[in-house]
């Protein structure tokens, strides 16, 4: 997929960060973790959507149209999109009960709504810049700037106004850290349990073929420990020293493994290190959908009865 000829060139910064495969690994968990304490993004995408029990299915839907549109050929992005949208123009509807003291019962929401489009926009943004800056290396304020420009664009693409972004990435940083620190943020009793189960909070359970059962601990624990401080708090998961230690020794030695090929020739390694993450994660959505077929939920305590019946 890198370097074919989409709306965003081979050099541009949103193909260079998002074809890092540690990247497009790990950056969508977290994303999602993170964007499920925001309860109007939360409740609208459960309410319309057909894998709400199969959670890591949705994650691979979603990887495969995002990195379509930033990795892909145009034709390639433009069917992804057109999916997009079609799927949005159902998603309207309120909040059942109310999601905390900012989010009453009735609270509208809209999958056009211009600023719920900004917000999963900057949860995305916000992990993919968090994950290069952990796994790759730190960017560069220029790196910075021009990878918040390609992911305004990549939100217009999906139809996002451009007026509904800050200007600048230093404008966004600065509100989205607010937004983090304040008491916007609500987990409803579904949100902590899908949030804390896609950060890894159980063990993996699905039939995984060897070289991604053996690394879906390690990537738990960077999502785990890549999270703010107060969204793990939010979430009630623990963090020890230890864990702490693990998660530091894991980021020095993803690092280390980036940083010797930019020294070396292309080889094995480095092409290995490049490229889209959607086979990945379709892999891990077969093992959960094999998990369903005999019998045991992916996500236990997740009802889907009672949607069923109130929308029949």
């Amino acid at each position: 997929m890198p370097g074919k000829q989409g709306y965003f060139p081979a050099d541009s910064m949103a193909v260079r960060v998002m074809s890092k495969r540690a990247v497009g690994l790990t950056y969508g968990e977290r994303a999602l973790v993170v964007g499920a304490t925001n309860p109007l993004l939360y409740v609208g995408t459960a309410e319309n959507t057909s894998h709400r029990e199969t959670p890591y299915n949705r994650l691979a839907l979603t990887g495969r149209l995002f990195e379509a549109v930033f990795l892909g050929t145009k034709a390639e992005a433009d069917r992804a999109l057109q999916f997009t949208r079609k799927k949005h123009e159902r998603v309207v509807g309120g909040l059942s009960e109310a999601a905390g003291p900012n989010h009453p019962a009735g609270t509208r929401y809209s999958a056009r709504d211009p600023h719920l489009m900004y917000m999963t926009m900057a949860f995305t943004f916000d992990s993919a810049e968090a994950m290069h800056d952990l796994l790759v290396r730190k960017l560069t304020d220029g790196e910075r700037e021009g990878l918040w420009q390609d992911f305004v664009r990549w939100a217009e693409l999906f139809g996002m106004p451009r007026s509904a972004a800050p200007a600048t990435y230093r404008e966004f940083r600065a509100s989205f850290d607010t937004y983090l620190a304040s008491d916007q943020l609500f987990l409803t009793a579904e949100a902590r349990l899908v949030g804390a189960h896609l950060a890894g909070a159980e063990k993996q359970k699905y039939p995984l073929p060897g070289t991604l059962r053996h690394g879906a601990p390690v990537l738990a624990l960077i999502v785990q420990g890549s999270l703010p401080s107060r969204i793990r708090e939010i979430y009630g998961l623990r963090w020890s020293s230890a864990d702490e230690l693990a998660f530091r020794i894991a980021v020095r030695t993803m690092r280390a493994v980036h940083f010797r090929p930019r020294l070396a020739p292309a080889g094995p390694l480095r092409i290995a290190l490049r490229g889209p993450s959607a086979p990945s994660y379709a892999t891990l959505a077969r093992g959960e959908r094999e998990l369903i077929r005999s019998g045991r939920p992916s996500m236990p305590g997740v009802d889907t009865t009672r949607r069923a019946q109130e929308t029949a």
